[in-house]
């Protein structure tokens, strides 16, 4: 192998790794990952922000720093994690104090927006230089005096009662807005718990009298242009001290819950009772009034039925009495009838009717006879009688004599 070649082939490659590890140190090209921006310094003291992901011309010996679009500031853990994981930075849980001056450590995430003003970027990066140094600088601590701030509005007891949706909503009000401006006033208030009277002090907002909106902390974020995404409250560890006022609260709100559910079942029953004894009432009421009302048509329909017989009564009287003034006035018209037609004939028919009726008298008992009609001795020279003959004979001279006829007429 020629040495001079070799020496020569050693001699490019070397120049080529210079000249390749040069071009790397003065390319003027650069790169800027999506979710992120990127700062650049030129050599000439110019200043320049690459928000739109892709490649870009930084300019030659430029100095670039990336910036994640939204940053996480997180506390969760007990300890300070400064390192960017997934654009967020763990702080550690915030300690917070209620009202009644108990304690509690907060956990949560707030989410914060970077500006998109290109002046703003670059306040931020030559105020902080780094995402860690703005999360432990000013994002960390404006997130914890809004939290504290949150929590000095309520005691433990209201918070544990209902206050965390209040809490959360306050929260997010200061991080967005600023921090409430608070004023504390004094209270005297009896604790049921521990039977004896506390001294209270309330923490309130106040107001501007003229606008009438709270009176707010001057925002240190908003003067770099940086904007909340969202905020939660994940979890709330009270100190001991207000787990064992909780379990009494508890315990006492359990009891109190007992004894008016018993109470309430009593006066349910109670009114229970009072309703079966009025429906019992109700029934022998209406039991009665239907008794009543049963008699009382009872006894009205009697009277209507006395009345209809009284009027059925009367209408058969009053027949009767035109059935015999009927019958009166017939049998005289008859009479008079009877005794005209007697004037006119002497009474010939019921004379004939009556002759009639003695001849067959006589006649019958005659026809019954069994002695002797004839005598069977005669003496002397007399007219010989016969006695059936004579009988007759006077029977037939009476009859004519008894019905005998006035043919005079009586008109």
């Amino acid at each position: 192998m020629n040495p001079l070649i070799n020496k020569k082939t050693i001699l490019i490659g070397v120049a080529a790794i210079v000249a390749f590890i040069f071009f790397i140190m003065v390319n003027p090209f650069s790169w800027n990952d999506a979710g992120n921006r990127t700062v650049v310094e030129r050599t000439t003291g110019e200043q320049i922000v690459q928000f739109a992901p892709g490649i870009f011309y930084a300019g030659f010996f430029s100095k670039q720093k990336e910036w994640p679009n939204q940053i996480s500031v997180t506390y969760q853990e007990e300890k300070l994690e400064n390192e960017i994981e997934d654009n967020g930075i763990e702080v550690g849980k915030i300690s917070i104090r209620f009202s009644d001056a108990t304690t509690a450590d907060v956990k949560g995430i707030t989410q914060f927006i970077l500006p998109s003003d290109e002046k703003e970027m670059i306040l931020i990066h030559n105020t902080h230089r780094t995402p860690q140094s703005l999360v432990t600088k000013r994002l960390a601590p404006y997130t914890k005096e809004c939290l504290q701030s949150s929590a000095q509005l309520m005691s433990s007891e209201k918070h544990y009662g209902g206050g965390r949706a209040q809490m959360a909503q306050d929260f997010l009000d200061q991080l967005k807005e600023g921090v409430y401006l608070l004023k504390t006033e004094e209270h005297v208030l009896y604790d049921s718990l521990e039977h004896e009277k506390k001294r209270v002090y309330q923490t309130e907002v106040q107001y501007d009298k003229k606008t009438g909106t709270p009176k707010r902390k001057l925002s240190s974020i908003k003067e770099y242009g940086i904007t909340v995404a969202d905020a939660a409250i994940t979890d709330v560890d009270y100190e001991d001290k207000v787990d064992q006022k909780l379990v009494k609260i508890i315990d006492a709100v359990t009891k109190s819950s007992i004894s008016k559910q018993e109470l309430m079942t009593a006066q349910q029953q109670t009114l229970t009772a009072k309703a079966k004894g009025e429906q019992a009432l109700v029934e022998i009421e209406y039991q009665q009034k239907q008794d009543q009302t049963k008699q009382v048509v009872e006894a009205e329909t009697k009277v209507k039925v006395a009345e209809q017989d009284k009027l059925q009564q009367k209408i058969a009287y009053e027949g009767s009495i035109l059935e015999a003034k009927k019958i009166k006035e017939l049998a005289d018209a008859q009479a008079y009838a009877r005794s005209r037609i007697m004037q006119a004939d002497g009474a010939l028919e019921m004379k004939l009717k009556a002759q009639v009726e003695v001849q067959k008298v006589w006649a019958e008992a005659f026809s019954k006879y069994t002695g002797a009609v004839v005598p069977q001795i005669q003496t002397g020279g007399g007219t010989t009688q016969n006695g059936a003959l004579n009988f007759m004979d006077i029977m037939t001279a009476k009859t004519a004599k008894d019905f005998a006829l006035d043919l005079k007429n009586k008109n």
